[in-house]
């Protein structure tokens, strides 16, 4: 009725449909194409975009910024993949990013004659993946396995989705994967989630809305190769302030925050990680997997901040008893200690490598014979 209304009033108020018009196709408008200069006018439109990429591309790597492969859920795929096409029987590394910055694979190479499959995570506990490892009947080889008190015995999980994206991961993205690998992050240093437009807009001194905390994030830390292994970036070891942004980002991150579980409910969380991971390793060690628990360093405050909120009586003992696995904890070995930890938490470059060879050395003393 109202349609029928509009249209004795205005009759070009609406528009015939097809329904309006049975048997005749709706006619295709027609819109003239002006005459311009198209050739020009895609000359300049590529210049200007090569001048804007050229200009981020400078100005990144005038701050310090060089390509790198990028420490995707993809690449870290590629890596898990490796288990299950062949290469069942190496030594892999789990853990969160103080092995994945310390452990240099080149160095442990060089020492054990075989490279070893980088799977360690930043900010994730390894339990999850520790399982996953032990429910897959290909993998018999050795494990090493990380262990960052906060994030180990909390179930921390910020990368937790890839074993999800490995699990799922489609052809595209296997192959958009590929390409970028090859064509893009060896040729660009912006092509960083820590350079992008948006992330850069997010964490600039904006007025602080009433009601909301104050942005913060962890910024870029590290340099990673093709088979994730990673050593920590130059510039956290050489610009005071972007060191100093770093260790404040870790005192918020591992401090005390308001709304956490109770001292009860933290202790059920520890229990329950613990005992997953002895669930796991005696999956593992009952098809001949050697696993061995490691302890990275750390310093204060973080360290300190560590031993109480996750006292080595009531997690790492524990731990190593429920497993039955054995352990290298760093405050136990003089050789894994006074490293350079530039914000407190991961080892500068060359220490790392020194770190790799000194825990080698102590792995075939005490735990394992070189492969």
């Amino acid at each position: 009725m109202v349609a029928d209304l509009i249209l004795q009033r205005a009759p070009h108020a609406m528009r015939e449909t097809a329904a309006d018009r049975p048997g005749v196709a709706q006619p295709v408008p027609k819109r003239p194409v002006p005459e311009r200069p198209w050739v020009r006018v895609l000359v300049q439109a590529f210049l200007m975009f090569a001048v804007l990429v050229g200009g981020w591309e400078w100005y990144w790597r005038d701050y310090g910024a060089s390509p790198s492969i990028s420490n995707s859920d993809g690449l870290w795929a590629m890596q898990r993949r490796r288990i299950d096409a062949g290469e069942g029987d190496a030594t892999v590394i789990l853990g969160s990013s103080r092995l994945l910055f310390d452990l240099q694979l080149d160095v442990w190479e060089q020492l054990d004659g075989k490279r070893p499959i980088q799977l360690a995570l930043e900010g994730t506990s390894p339990v999850s993946f520790l399982e996953d490892l032990a429910d897959d009947p290909k993998f018999t080889g050795r494990l090493i396995v990380g262990v960052t008190p906060g994030l180990f015995f909390t179930g921390g999980a910020f990368r937790g989705r890839a074993l999800d994206y490995f699990r799922k991961e489609s052809p595209s993205q296997r192959v958009g994967q590929w390409l970028s690998m090859r064509l893009v992050e060896p040729n660009l240093a912006f092509y960083d989630p820590d350079f992008a437009l948006g992330t850069v807009l997010e964490r600039q001194a904006w007025p602080q809305r009433e009601g909301l905390p104050p942005f913060f994030s962890v910024r870029k830390l590290s340099v990673s190769e093709a088979d994730r292994n990673t050593h920590m970036w130059s510039k956290v070891e050489h610009d005071a302030a972007y060191r100093d942004y770093a260790r404040g980002v870790w005192l918020k991150v591992f401090g005390p925050r308001p709304g956490g579980p109770s001292p009860e409910e933290a202790a059920k969380i520890r229990d329950k990680q613990i005992e997953r991971a002895a669930q796991a390793v005696t999956k593992l060690r009952a098809r001949g997997v050697a696993v061995l628990f490691v302890r990275a360093p750390s310093t204060d405050p973080l360290l300190g901040g560590e031993e109480h909120a996750f006292p080595r009586a009531l997690t790492w003992d524990v731990l190593l008893h429920k497993t039955g696995a054995p352990g290298i904890h760093f405050q136990d070995y003089k050789e894994l200690q006074g490293l350079e930890q530039p914000e407190w938490s991961h080892l500068s470059y060359a220490d790392a490598k020194r770190f790799t060879a000194a825990l080698h050395g102590i792995v075939v003393k005490e735990v394992w014979k070189p492969r």
